[in-house]
């Protein structure tokens, strides 16, 4: 089960990001690098959206540019044949091709 990101500040102006459960979030946490009490600012709400076709196009996107996928051969063409036909009627052969 997801659990909430909430961000806290401290007086010095340092940000940090802690999880907890929300009927255990503290009002404040030791800041980082200074160790002040850092209070819990209110922040837009993140809602997960990681099994959205987007998510995963943009995850995907991601991966790809960090580490491609290594192929051993080319691969195939996958359309359709050079000599593919439309149409079955001899005369439209005959036809000026684009």
């Amino acid at each position: 089960m997801p659990v909430p990101l909430y961000e806290f500040r401290c007086p010095a102006g340092t940000t940090t990001e802690a999880s907890f459960s929300m009927a255990g979030v503290p009002d404040t946490v030791d800041c980082p690098d200074c160790g002040a009490p850092a209070s819990r600012r209110i922040s837009i709400p993140r809602l997960s959206r990681t099994g959205s076709p987007a998510f995963q196009l943009m995850d995907s996107t991601r991966r790809s540019a960090e580490s491609p996928d290594v192929v051993a051969s080319i691969p195939s063409a996958g359309g359709p044949p050079a000599d593919s036909r439309h149409t079955h009627h001899p005369l439209h052969q005959k036809l000026p091709r684009p």
